[in-house]
């Protein structure tokens, strides 16, 4: 067995035990989380608990209480985290039940959802509680029974003489094993004896989306609780400067109207840079705050240029030319040169738009802020950022800030800034008494904090025999271009370069999902499939060809990618979609990318219906370690298929003098049911490799391999997103 040393002492233990003790703060009922009524029934609801560590909790009864610490924004994890822990302490699933842990910075570690970080980063933390707690119970029995801990053996939670007929219940030694020292090092499972991870678990939290049981933060009520709305600027690059306040407080329902600053001195990444000044209106009624909402009159200062989507192509294709990379390049061998001796030389740019995040809750947060203390809860990505937050803009001690998470309805990148939660906590200060801050669709829409727009040319060159012997990548963004100069193909050429540049704008901008990686690799895929054919090499083996180089013969020693794991995933995607079939009327592109310590490649075949694209299989084939809960990790891969491949093909924000143009789902097109792809099959590669990312990494190949398929189906190639403005009616413009 792998052994690991034990990170945290007793007193971290019980202090945490102590916060969580009595299960989640919110008031909500979690106690039927993991297991059907039938099977509560069957296991007596306990009458005491029993702390074990800051995750685990056992009851007298035998049912075990185990706590998921990060945000659930759909990624699963409220129900793979506390398997992981379940497989270690080794208890029947059927007795597990799962609450949402609190923020506790003193015990969880990265107690945040983002960058697909949640299981990889917690995966031996998880381990190591679990394991810890059924070596404090074996401790226990063995002091019970007078034997020694190797004389025994644990199955279910119950604990059994290996050479005798004894046996004891977890629920029977939970009160004992609570007086035990952690121990320094404990014994961690092998993988070859795990018997909840690796199997599908039901969602715990299913039935109650399914049901309408309130889980979101914007299901949250708690008595005497106000509902606020805010208005910010309408563009980017102005100011508040004041508004008909005493006409807006004179309408029906609204109690209050006023302007709130969230400026933050020295304000963290999280923090909100543009709309600093906003009119808050507080009352009852979501609705007749929104009637007060379109009442109001106020005058805005312009501060800065009030951009428009003309200004952003003319600003990117202008840094293009310019060469003024950051320090984010690498350069290989002398591609200059290189290119002077191509036989065949290809230059090609892509572009992509602003886009927002579209979480399906709406924007919203609790707050309950006094003379000493302030009580934060709702859907956040980042708990701990927030809480930062708000002590500063607050000035209060950071220990009177809480957060508690509710389930999010979608994240995306989007609820790892703070500023509603900053906002609702400044609204609650100024009334006085606990509110609830309503984000309207057009208020998300509008607010900012989108994916930036991007621009990246690729240039290649190939020999008299047809090998690829120049490369470079020259990517702008507002504000930060697309460009991974360590990634593939780097190390697969001799000659590479790799430049980023970065290109100052007022839009503010932030993590969209797979941030930067969405855009690379739909122009890096795109534009490898236009070298392969340039070559007249099958799309698939001219990248196992690169890949091949990278492993037999690597160019540098900064490849941050491993080439046969990368080159496992496209031979896997290869045999399961039966590449190099070919059926009527059928066009197929592949696309293959690395990102989040992830390898996905994925195939899509495509028809055309009366002139249009339908998207009919979609094959995955995914290496990402360890897969935990195969449904879960199946389902995210999907939903990042249909995300990447949706917001590619239909989704843009362009603006007016700094103004959205698209402020709501009538004129921000997202993917329609009838669009998405009719089947998407998912594969996972085998292995012993602790996990990686999975919530992000599914997306970005996807909207490469749409575009090449795109580009059989109509004889055009996709350069700009969203697609779907190239197509019309039966034909293509490019």
């Amino acid at each position: 067995m792998t052994k690991i040393k034990t990170k945290y002492n007793r007193r971290s233990f019980l202090k945490v035990s102590a916060a969580a003790g009595g299960g989640m703060l919110i008031g909500f009922s979690w106690l039927t989380g993991c297991t059907s009524d039938k099977k509560i029934e069957q296991l007596a609801i306990p009458n005491e608990w029993f702390d074990i560590n800051g995750y685990i909790k056992i009851g007298d009864t035998g049912m075990v209480t185990i706590y998921s610490p990060n945000p659930e924004i759909g990624q699963n994890i409220k129900t793979s985290m506390p398997m992981i822990v379940a497989d270690e302490l080794d208890v029947d699933w059927k007795h597990v039940v799962v609450e949402q842990a609190p923020l506790n910075t003193g015990f969880y570690q990265n107690q945040f959802a983002g960058g697909s970080l949640s299981i990889k980063l917690s995966w031996n933390a998880l381990r190591m509680a679990g394991a810890t707690g059924r070596r404090m119970l074996l401790e226990a029995a063995a002091k019970e029974w007078q034997v020694n801990v190797t004389d025994l053996s644990v199955s279910k939670g119950v604990i059994k003489e290996k050479n005798g007929e004894r046996t004891i219940s977890y629920g029977d030694l939970a009160s004992k094993a609570v007086g035990i020292e952690i121990p320094e090092e404990v014994e961690l499972k092998e993988i070859s004896d795990f018997k909840l991870i690796g199997t599908s678990i039901k969602n715990v939290d299913g039935k109650k989306i399914a049901t309408g049981a309130p889980l979101f933060g914007l299901d949250f009520k708690r008595e005497g609780m106000k509902l606020a709305m805010i208005q910010h600027p309408p563009a980017f690059g102005m100011k508040l400067k004041d508004f008909n306040e005493a006409e807006i407080k004179s309408l029906p329902g609204v109690e209050d109207a006023f302007i709130i600053d969230i400026t933050i001195e020295e304000p963290a990444w999280c923090d909100e840079k543009g709309f600093l000044q906003l009119i808050a209106i507080v009352g009852n009624s979501t609705w007749q705050l929104i009637k007060a909402k379109k009442a109001i009159k106020a005058n805005w200062d312009v501060v800065s240029d009030l951009e428009n989507s003309e200004t952003h192509i003319n600003s990117l294709d202008k840094a293009l030319l310019s060469g003024n990379a950051n320090k984010n390049s690498r350069v290989d061998g002398n591609p200059e040169a290189a290119f002077k001796k191509a036989v065949k030389v290809i230059e090609r740019s892509y572009s992509a738009p602003f886009m927002a995040h579209n979480t399906m809750e709406p924007m919203n947060f609790f707050a309950n802020v006094t003379n000493t203390s302030a009580e934060l809860i709702g859907p956040t990505q980042t708990p701990e950022a927030l809480e930062k937050s708000v002590s500063k803009l607050l000035n209060l001690d950071i220990e009177h800030v809480t957060v508690n998470m509710t389930r999010i309805g979608g994240g995306f990148g989007r609820r790892l800034y703070v500023h509603f939660g900053v906002e609702a906590a400044a609204i609650s200060k100024k009334i006085g008494a606990p509110v609830k801050l309503i984000y309207t669709r057009e208020d998300d829409i509008t607010q900012g904090t989108y994916r930036p727009a991007y621009k990246s040319t690729y240039k290649a060159g190939l020999d008299e025999n047809n090998n690829l012997i120049a490369f470079t990548a020259k990517g702008a963004g507002l504000p930060e271009g697309a460009i991974f100069p360590n990634r593939f193909p780097a190390g697969t050429v001799d000659n590479y370069s790799a430049e980023q540049i970065n290109v100052k704008t007022n839009i503010t901008t932030g993590a969209w999902r797979a941030p930067k990686s969405h855009f690379t690799a739909g122009a890096e895929q795109s534009f490898l499939d236009e070298v392969a054919e340039l070559a007249g090499k099958d799309p698939i083996d001219f990248r196992l060809e690169l890949f091949n180089r990278a492993i037999n013969n690597p160019v540098g020693e900064k490849n941050d990618y491993e080439p046969e794991r990368y080159a496992g995933v496209l031979k896997l995607v290869k045999e399961k979609s039966n590449w190099g079939e070919t059926k009527p009327g059928v066009y197929r592109g592949v696309a293959a990318y690395f990102c989040h310590s992830s390898y996905v490649a994925e195939v899509v075949d495509v028809v055309l219906e009366n002139g249009k694209p339908k998207i009919k299989n979609v094959w995955c084939a995914v290496d990402c370690g360890i897969v935990v809960n195969p449904d879960g990790a199946k389902h995210q891969v999907q939903g990042s298929v249909i995300d990447g491949i949706g917001h590619a093909m239909y989704s843009q924000l362009t603006f007016d003098k700094g103004v959205p143009n698209e402020k709501n789902f009538d004129t921000y097109q997202l993917m329609r049911h009838s669009q998405a792809p009719e089947n998407i099959e998912v594969f996972f590669v085998e292995n012993e490799i602790a996990p990686t990312g999975l919530g992000e990494p599914g997306l970005p190949p996807a909207v490469a391999a749409m575009a090449n398929a795109l580009y059989r189906a109509t004889g055009k190639r996709f350069y700009k997103q969203p697609f779907i403005s190239n197509i019309v009616s039966k034909k293509v413009i490019g």
